[in-house]
């Protein structure tokens, strides 16, 4: 046999073996292994200050030395400028009972924030928290971020949205799958070195996310932060990502949290 067709069968039967190696393997096994090179990270608590134990959390900023948030719950919806060392609300918009505040993010000077279910967003001076003007869009509103140029909203599903700031007309839409699953319920947004933090809704997991192809980049894991026996309804869920730009400070919170926290990533063994 020619030396040139010896090694072409030689090819053949290495790819038949490996091919028949990889059938002998379990699926979540082979999950793991291509898994593992996505980054899990823990966390340090460099700080804890007081937060409004009533606040129902949907949405955090902290940007020029100042902390907003936005609350939800029909009937207690709120936009704030918070004190971040004693909690206390410095200024605050209450939004009308049939309106459920939810994410929020300031682009130029102009703070814009959701609903969840009325399709319309409101847009409030960053400073005064003057009402300037409303904006609407398709489908329910949870978390919202930006990048400087575009809005980017998270609706529940797997799938966020980037909106002009100007036309409010979608730009594009990124889908987030996990393992091939759609990863769904990405609620608070935060835009962070290039990079889409999101909060899982009812979990204390945050997922890192490409903001052009919407591949998982790692996942935070912040189990017992506020510990789950210590929590006094089912819905105070980790809901709040904020960063300083200035000083790299990352700051979280949740739902009807006692506390927030600024905390330092640690990255987890493999």
């Amino acid at each position: 046999m020619p030396k040139k067709q010896k090694v072409i069968l030689i090819l053949i039967i290495l790819l038949l073996l490996g091919i028949g190696v990889i059938l002998s393997v379990p699926k979540d096994a082979i999950v793991r292994f291509f898994s593992r090179s996505i980054p899990t990270y823990t966390y340090k608590i460099i700080n804890s200050w007081p937060h409004d134990e009533s606040a129902f959390t949907e949405g955090l900023i902290f940007e020029d030395g100042t902390l907003y948030e936005s609350t939800g719950r029909n009937g207690s919806s709120s936009l704030r400028i918070v004190d971040l060392v004693t909690g206390t609300i410095k200024t605050e918009v209450n939004l009308e009972d049939e309106y459920f505040g939810e994410g929020i993010t300031i682009l130029d000077g102009k703070i814009f924030q959701l609903t969840w279910l009325n399709n319309k967003g409101f847009i409030y001076d960053q400073e005064t928290l003057l009402l300037l003007g409303e904006f609407t869009y398709e489908g329910e509103g949870w978390g919202l971020t930006d990048d400087g140029r575009s809005l980017m909203m998270s609706n529940g599903t797997n799938a966020i949205t980037f909106l002009n700031p100007e036309t409010f007309e979608i730009e594009k839409v990124i889908t987030v799958y996990n393992n091939d699953e759609p990863l769904v319920d990405l609620n608070e947004l935060e835009y962070i070195d290039g990079e889409i933090y999101a909060n899982v809704w009812h979990t204390d997991k945050i997922v890192r996310i490409h903001p052009s192809s919407g591949k998982i980049l790692g996942w935070i894991d912040l189990t017992g932060l506020y510990p789950i026996e210590e929590r006094q309804d089912t819905e105070a869920v980790l809901n709040g990502i904020s960063y300083d730009d200035a000083t790299g400070r990352l700051f979280v919170t949740g739902k009807l949290w006692p506390h927030l926290f600024e905390i330092k990533l640690k990255k987890q063994d493999q």
